[in-house]
This record gives C-alpha cells, structure tokens and sequence, in this order.
C-alpha cells in the first residue's frame, strides 16, 4: 500500500514524541517518559488508557528514542509459542560482541488478554533486561494484570483526548489533505463530541467526510445521517461499569437528583440491565437513608417491582422516581454504622448467652436452671418499659444505633433519649 492510499490516521502518526496530542503529562517537557528518557533508564511500562489515544504511537517513539528494536505482539492473536520466539530473538540480539548488541523493546497491545500463566512468562526477560516490557491495556491494570508482573513494571495513565485536543488532530487532517471538513461549526464540535475521546475514531470519521465532493457543508443533522453515531464505551463487566454504578451512587449520597440522572441515563445507554441498577437503589436506600426516611425502602421496592412488571421501557420511568425520592431523602448511615459495629462485636464476644431472665423455660429443668426467671414483661410495667438488660452478663451496654438528627431518625432519636433516661431511673431506683 502507497503512502498516499495509506488510512488517513496511519498518515498522522507522530514521528516525534513531541507530536503526541493530549498525553504532556507523560511526553510533554516535564513528563514522566520525558525524564526517563533523559535519564537513560527507560524502564517496562503498562500503558493505561482508553482506545485511540496514542498507545501503539508512544511506544513505537520510545524504541526509536530510545535505540531499541521495536517488535510488536497482540495479545488476542499471540501465545506461548510467540512470545518463547521473541524473547529467543531478544537474547540473540542483545548478545552482540562483548554483549553489546541491540536490546529490545516489546510492545504487547491488550496485554491484558493474557492469561496468568502467560504474564508470568514476562517475569525473568524483564527482570533481566532481556527485553523492554511496554503493554497497553484499556483495562484497569489493577485487576486485569497480577501482582508480579506490575511489581516490574509502571504503570503510565493515559488521557482520553481533551475537545481541543481532538480539534489539533482534525487541523491536521485538514492541512495534510489540503481540504477543509465539509462541516458547519456546530456540527464539527458534533464530531468531536461524537469521537468520545478516541482519536483515532476521529480521524476515521474525518476521512469519510473528507471523501465528500466539494461544494457540500454538512450541519449537525446532515453530519448524524452520514455518519451512525457511536455508542458510549460502557463495559457492564469490567471497570466502567463498576465506575459508572459509583458515580451514581456518590450523587444520590450528595443529595445531587439531577447528577445521579445522568448517571442512570449513561448506564442505560451502555446496556446497563436495569434490574441492576435497581438492585444498588435498594441497597442505597438502606445503607445511605435508612431510619432518617424510612419510606426511601418501600420507593425503592416498588420501583424495582414496576419495573419487573413493566419491562423497558416503560418501567425505566419508575427507577427515575426512585432515582429522584433517593436523592432529594435526608441521608443517614447510622443504621449500617450500627450494624458494622455490631458485627465487630458480635466477632469479639464469641459465644456468650443472652442473660437468664429473657430465656424461654419451656422445660422443667430450665425452670429450675432459672431461666426466664425476674423476666419483666414490658407491656405490664408503666411507659411500657421495664428498663431491664438484654445484653450478655458481663457486657457493657453499647449505643451501636446512633440516630442522625436528620428526618424520621430526628424522632427516633427523641425516643432513645426517653428510654435512656427511664433506664436509667429504674436503674437507680
């Protein structure tokens, strides 16, 4: 293939680090590569970030930098018997006259596609400097790399492509080309907008309109006919998801209805099964409102509940109710505080019987052990409140349940004080 017949982003590939948009914080002046590569000591790395934002670019500019033999593998077409050849290659290259040969540097895009025991295969050629690991991941390397092999290596966030970041790209697109983008400005930011970070998507999307005949400028409808819009990047099993169902649950945490929509909205736009997000509006309910809205359980509830009768998508309208009663709720986690302390508790004060006179006798033995024995039935006695222990003999008393001055726990709390103080009176008395 000719250069000129070459896919437009093939033909806007960097040829310097200093070319790279959007990523300064690694290439920029003071970025982290940059001052590696100033100390000599290019170490292996895992890039980290999102499609299109110059991975494959970056590390193809380090070995030229740095001096290295590029040599490239993809992990979703790549096995055992690859990486045995490169890293055999490797250590014939690097074994020149008086070992002075050429080292390499390995570029393994969504290194995270391998298994365990295939990372494990990286560990002695990086540990010995075989090779220079670079591995590019969309992947929270957290939980898709193990622990040895990111222990050997750095882990470099990359960014997606800031809007001004995109609009350089499609600059110079339009300079190499010599044309400008039939596009109205309204509809240009629709494309960037549309790029969703990704460059290279960009780029792909450029080339298309590039392709127009002359005379044509699209505007944001003309743009959307031409062009399918992309769907959001939204991965329910892995990392997005799990950030996404967060972001929901801070806003409804931080009373903010109108962020947790959009939250919601972005999650069902991705394929989110809307049974789950009911499932953590339940959760959320209980753990973040709790006693101080006592109602926000049964919103919750019946939301789930319409939309299991209802389906998508109209019972999607009944979660945004609950969405919205969630997030305009006063807030309280004492009740799950309770629990948490409560259950820590429980663990530190093993097997110890509840105390005599709240046992049931239904035996005569029992009756004779005295169990049940002094019992005060509550009913019978004035407040309807005898004041008698029921923890364990020889546990103090813990206030686990500490109601927030919030709402329906405002008045909760009002009544513990009540009980307290009669407890304490019969106490006395």
């Amino acid at each position: 293939m000719t250069a000129a017949a070459a896919p437009l982003a093939d033909r806007l590939r960097p040829e310097s680090l200093d070319e790279v948009v959007g990523q300064d914080h690694l290439v920029g002046p003071n970025g982290t590569l940059t001052r590696m590569l100033a100390r000599g000591s290019l170490s292996s790395i895992i890039l980290w970030g999102p499609p299109g934002v110059g991975k494959t670019t970056i590390a193809r500019l380090l070995a030229a930098k740095a001096g290295l033999h590029f040599q490239q593998l993809s992990a979703v077409f790549s096995g055992v018997a690859d990486l045995k050849r490169c890293f055999e290659d490797a250590t014939k290259r690097a074994g020149g006259p008086l070992g002075m040969g050429q080292g390499t540097l390995l570029f393994v895009d969504e290194i995270h596609r391998f298994n365990r025991a295939q990372q494990d295969g990286f560990l002695p050629v990086v540990e010995n400097g075989t090779i220079t690991l670079v591995g590019a991941t969309t992947e929270n390397p957290s939980f898709a790399l193990n622990g040895a092999l990111l222990s050997r290596c750095q882990v470099l966030v990359l960014r997606r492509l800031d809007d001004a970041g995109l609009d350089q790209l499609l600059k110079r697109a339009e300079t190499i080309t010599g044309r400008s983008l039939p596009v109205q400005e309204e509809a240009r930011a629709t494309l960037r907008a549309m790029a969703d970070g990704d460059g290279r998507y960009l780029l792909n999307m450029a080339e298309q309109l590039l392709a127009l005949p002359d005379g044509e400028s699209l505007d944001v409808a003309g743009l959307s006919e031409l062009l399918a819009r992309r769907a959001a990047l939204y991965d329910k099993d892995r990392e997005e998801h799990y950030n996404l169902i967060s972001a929901l649950h801070k806003s409804l945490r931080g009373s903010d209805p109108d962020a947790a929509l959009y939250w919601f909205a972005r999650m069902l736009a991705g394929g989110e099964d809307p049974r789950y997000v009911a499932r953590r509006l339940v959760r959320f309910a209980a753990e973040d409102i709790g006693m101080a809205d006592p109602n926000a359980l049964l919103q919750a509830m019946a939301a789930w509940q319409a939309y299991e009768r209802l389906g998508s998508p109209e019972g999607e309208l009944a979660l945004v109710q609950a969405v919205i009663y969630l997030g305009t709720a006063p807030k309280s986690n004492a009740l799950y505080t309770a629990f948490g302390e409560a259950q820590r508790a429980a663990k530190t004060t093993g097997s110890l019987m509840p105390p005599a006179h709240i046992l049931n006798a239904p035996t005569k033995l029992m009756k004779q052990l005295g169990y049940g024995a002094g019992y005060a039935y509550d009913h019978g006695e004035t407040d309807a409140f005898s004041g008698q222990n029921y923890f364990p003999d020889g546990m103090p008393r813990h206030d686990f349940y500490r109601p927030a001055d919030r709402g329906f726990e405002r008045e909760i709390g009002k009544r513990l004080a009540y009980w307290a103080k009669l407890r304490a009176e019969k106490g006395a008395g």
